[in-house]
């Protein structure tokens, strides 16, 4: 019997994992944090990537496109202008295997915060809101958490528009133990709202200390109950030249 390859099973486990609570009958009640332990985040060049609102049909709806420069032998996408920077998606035109990669889907992209990988919990969509048009990750439906916007394009336009990231969010690659995999994270450290700007509080059941001033004059000495206090030694009166005390 032949097996196959690999780094074709680490792929297959990276796109099947997502799907089995469906399979297996269970509902999902919040993030999966299996998955979290499972796969970790690596660090990426954001300056490789770029996040595009890619027009769908006739250009009323948009889908979230990821382009990535794999190889520098000749460019995957250029971009123009800005609020909003338009994308030329030039991988389009040549075959780009080995050259770029680009993510269109569940299957190439999904959400994380922390440890919490949520691609099971979280959908992402491309959303008009008046004159821009947001990333918005949104909890599926019997899901908890809060909507999220993770970027905007900052104005709108016809064509492929470049998303740019919120404070606090950026690309990041699923690994496999130490293997990069075909996948990448829409991450964030920590929930929105959640950043440690301000001191951090107190772990449950810990009252902080209080500073007690130091008064700057000496403290009386104490006494032990059950005890008299000494009385204050007071020097004898000094006799007259050549009398002896009796």
């Amino acid at each position: 019997m032949r097996v196959a390859p690999l780094p074709l099973l680490l792929r297959s486990i990276s796109v099947l994992l997502p799907t089995l609570p469906v399979l297996l009958g269970l509902a999902v009640a919040g993030p999966v944090r299996a998955q979290g332990a499972l796969f970790n985040a690596a660090e990426m060049d954001q300056s490789k990537f770029v996040l595009v609102a890619a027009p769908i049909g006739d250009g009323l709806r948009a889908q979230l496109n990821i382009y990535e420069q794999v190889s520098d032998r000749r460019p995957c996408f250029s971009t123009s202008g800005a609020s909003p920077a338009r994308v030329e998606p030039l991988l389009g035109s040549f075959d780009f295997t080995g050259i770029c990669s680009r993510y269109m889907d569940g299957n190439g992209f999904s959400l994380r915060v922390g440890g919490s990988d949520l691609g099971t919990v979280y959908r992402l969509s491309v959303v008009r809101q008046g004159s821009d048009n947001i990333l918005l990750a949104a909890p599926g439906r019997n899901q908890g958490g809060p909507e999220m916007v993770v970027a905007r394009t900052q104005g709108h336009s016809d064509g492929f528009l470049m998303f740019v990231p919120e404070p606090g969010w950026k690309l990041m690659r699923r690994q496999f133990g130490k293997r990069n995999l075909g996948h990448v994270y829409i991450y964030r450290d920590t929930w929105p709202g959640q950043e440690t700007s301000q001191p951090a509080a107190a772990l449950p059941g810990i009252t902080p200390a209080t500073t007690v001033p130091i008064p700057s004059s000496p403290l009386p000495a104490a006494v032990v109950p059950g005890e008299v206090a000494p009385a204050a030694l007071v020097p004898p009166p000094e006799l007259p030249a050549g009398k002896v005390r009796p």
